[in-house]
């Protein structure tokens, strides 16, 4: 694969904190220009390979790279989300809120998954924006989601962490929470980082002192930098202390207790191994992150346009841009952006941000006041404990059925009253797991003989979704409890029918 080593000034120096750092307004235009580049071919390059490689890292041969693959980034999800949260920052200013960022994704047409499916169908059964990505209404606040589209912010805020954080805060808790909106606040500080950073290893610190420090988030990056001081050359052995040390507790439904791990605390670890063993090397960068596995599209996106950012888009290596300009006027599906708008779009509000925190522009230069990355207060919820056990609907010592279900592949499936299910499980939380449908119906949760949620398996969405949280409850008293799903037979909603299907328990224990 052709590489290209990035070119490192030794007049560059870091942006200091307090001070005003000039930047060119056609150097931030380049800037800007190469970190949505870097995504869009980071996730062009990674997409043929994203969750094929679960639990060990990908040595097989990677599909060739041709310019024209660039192309794929216009229907990827990774950027058209992003996007599309950008222009709530168009239409509404930079001081969106948290119910501006929520109307958007509530009423989006597109589809979703994980943190940000369950936080649209929270949104549209009423629940508030800043609690939508919470745990006690999101089983995926752990996941990537926010991580994956929170470049926008980043692009955005030269130098400028706290402004970033701000803007974070808002967007992210539509869909996450805890270490799942601070992989976001740390992705984006990477990028801000970047506009005044040409070391990567600097640019992750950076990014680190956005976030708690004593969050499990922050652990990981820790050890990853400790690592990489105690082993620069040996990316492999990094990722193989990285999966012993934190590939054990993604509580997301699909994930927990089998290889498939989206969690943003071990994706964000595979953007730090490209950044930090990449070395600057565009190439390089975009392999480690697409080898690393697991989410190997989006972690390389972010990899990628963050090392976009410290190039700009000049240097980075023709083999991989070339394809741009052929498209540079297309639009992104779902959205009203090309890469030429966004760009514009992109450049203007960081524009707006420069001034809203004190610094100026004319007509050549911008003249940014350079923030101190603060980090929020700690919000976390890895007390609700460890997902220990996975119980099948086809344990039938464990879980009883009456009535109408049938055996599915996956799991079993109802649709008329009187079917019900239960099962009496010993630990703090559990997931009831299953499929979300467009023809879902309405269920009653019981636990522990009460009524704790009457809910639904509508997917809301454009199509089915399996191996979904159909019902889920952490911070439980560590003991014994009994849960009873009753199906009602009857559509919700938009839905065109009443169906529910059950495929496993997840238990959690301290």
């Amino acid at each position: 694969m052709l590489r290209s080593i990035l070119l490192i000034s030794l007049l560059a120096t870091q942006a200091v904190p307090g001070e005003t750092r000039k930047i060119s307004r056609d150097e931030l235009h380049d800037k800007i220009a190469g970190g949505w580049a870097g995504q869009m071919i980071g996730v062009s390059f990674g997409a043929p390979t994203e969750f094929r490689s679960n639990g060990q890292i990908n040595e097989t041969v990677l599909p060739k790279w041709t310019p024209d693959r660039v192309s794929e980034a216009l229907n990827q999800d990774d950027l058209y989300v992003d996007m599309t949260l950008a222009k709530v920052l168009d239409d509404r200013g930079l001081n969106a809120t948290s119910e501006d960022f929520g109307a958007m994704l509530r009423d989006a047409q597109y589809s979703l998954w994980h943190a940000n499916l369950a936080a649209r169908r929270n949104l549209r059964r009423g629940v508030p924006a800043r609690l939508a990505g919470t745990p006690k209404y999101n089983a995926h606040a752990n996941d990537i989601d926010f991580q994956i589209e929170a470049d926008f912010i980043g692009l955005m805020a030269p130098g400028l962490y706290q402004a970033s954080n701000r803007i974070a805060d808002q967007a992210g808790r539509v869909m996450n929470y805890g270490d799942g909106l601070y992989g976001g606040m740390f992705v984006s500080c990477m990028y801000a980082a970047a506009f005044f950073e040409h070391d990567p290893r600097k640019v992750v610190e950076t990014g680190l002192h956005c976030i708690p420090a004593e969050s499990p988030y922050a652990r990981l990056v820790r050890d990853v930098l400790a690592w990489h001081a105690a082993s620069p050359k040996d990316w492999r052995a990094a990722w193989i202390k990285l999966e012993k040390e934190w590939d054990k507790r993604d509580p997301c439904p699909e994930g927990a207790l089998r290889p498939f791990n989206i969690d943003a605390k071990l994706n964000g670890g595979y953007i730090v191994l490209g950044l930090l063993y990449g070395e600057g090397d565009f190439g390089k960068t975009v392999e480690i992150a697409t080898r690393a596995g697991q989410d190997s599209d989006c972690n390389p996106a972010s990899a990628a346009g963050i090392a976009g950012v410290m190039l700009g888009y000049r240097k980075i290596p023709g083999e991989w841009k070339d394809g741009i300009p052929a498209l540079a006027q297309k639009k992104f599906r779902f959205t009203d952006f090309s890469f030429d708008s966004i760009v514009a779009s992109t450049e203007k509000r960081a524009e707006a941000l420069i001034k809203a925190t004190g610094g100026k522009s004319d007509v050549e230069l911008h003249y940014v006041n350079v923030q101190t990355p603060r980090a929020p207060k700690l919000e976390i919820w890895d007390d609700y404990g460890t997902p220990v056990d996975r119980i099948s609907v086809f344990e039938k010592k464990k879980w009883a059925f009456t009535g109408p279900w049938a055996d599915q592949r996956l799991g079993k499936q109802a649709t008329q009253n009187g079917a019900e299910a239960e099962i009496t499980f010993k630990g703090t939380g559990a997931i009831v797991v299953g499929g979300l449908y467009t023809n879902g119906g309405k269920i009653e949760v019981l636990l522990d003989g009460r009524l704790d949620k009457a809910t639904d398996t509508f997917s809301d969405d454009l199509g089915n979704k399996n191996h979904e949280a159909i019902w889920h409850k952490f911070g439980l008293k560590n003991g014994e409890h009994t849960i009873r799903v009753i199906v009602k037979g009857e559509p919700f909603g938009g839905s065109g029918g009443s169906l529910v299907s059950i495929e496993d328990l997840v238990v959690f224990r301290p």
